[in-house]
């Protein structure tokens, strides 16, 4: 039965601007990082011309013939598992736009963001306490900087905690709409603390940040945009 051979003779030269795969590994190995590797199309044509000119008076063992074929092979999955990763990638990017779009007009929260008072509608927030707290207290300080509404809350469990500023100042009285600052404190342990929260405002359109990980960002009330990734509460 005859043998199969790959080029790793010595005997016969082969043609000019052919080159025996061993040769090629060993110059892939020396090249600086950063160079091209070898496609699954350079591999086949490299893989039949020196099937086409190998010596066939000085045949190598069928184990080297059988382990470029692995290598062939694996290749070949390496290139299949890129494709289908490239379609997932696209796939994702589709229903992040979809999820983006689906979103406008619905309220979400807003880490740290702004609360917009709008037609004298109420404004919610959500604290987080993994501990509780002795005691929380909410401040809603207007563009110009002056506190118009403080609201103190007793003893909390832990977990999220929902805060909500009617729209009144101290007094009672209704402000007028635009944009407020919050500012959460809470005592825990006898101490202040100053705890994360999420402003729920209402989106107003969705877009692309043009980033490599297909991020999509929100644009809410307040002039804010916060990252679809990024949001922890829907309303």
């Amino acid at each position: 039965m005859s043998t199969v051979s790959t080029a790793t003779q010595t005997s016969a030269p082969l043609p000019n601007g052919i080159l025996r795969y061993e040769d090629h590994v060993s110059a892939e190995k020396n090249k600086p990082q950063g160079g091209s590797a070898m496609g699954q199309g350079a591999f086949l044509t490299l893989f039949t011309t020196q099937l086409k000119n190998q010596d066939p008076t000085d045949p190598v063992k069928n184990e080297a013939f059988v382990a470029q074929l692995a290598q062939f092979s694996q290749l070949e999955a390496t290139t299949a598992m890129r494709t289908s990763l490239d379609k997932m990638v696209q796939s994702q990017t589709s229903d992040r736009m979809l999820t983006g779009a689906s979103m406008v007009g619905r309220k979400v929260g807003v880490p740290n963001g702004p609360a917009v008072l709008a037609m004298s509608q109420p404004v919610n927030a959500v604290a987080n306490l993994p501990t509780g707290a002795d005691s929380v207290t909410l401040s809603v300080t207007d563009s110009k900087g002056k506190v118009v509404r403080t609201q103190t809350y007793d003893n909390q469990l832990p977990g999220d905690m929902k805060l909500t500023w009617d729209g009144a100042d101290d007094q009672g009285a209704q402000a007028p709409d635009g944009t407020y600052t919050f500012a959460i404190n809470a005592i825990v342990a006898g101490s202040n603390t100053t705890p994360s929260f999420n402003t729920m405002a209402t989106v107003r359109s969705a877009a692309s940040a043009g980033t490599s990980d297909n991020t999509w960002l929100l644009n809410v009330d307040g002039g804010k945009s916060v990252s679809l990734t990024d949001v922890k509460v829907i309303n």
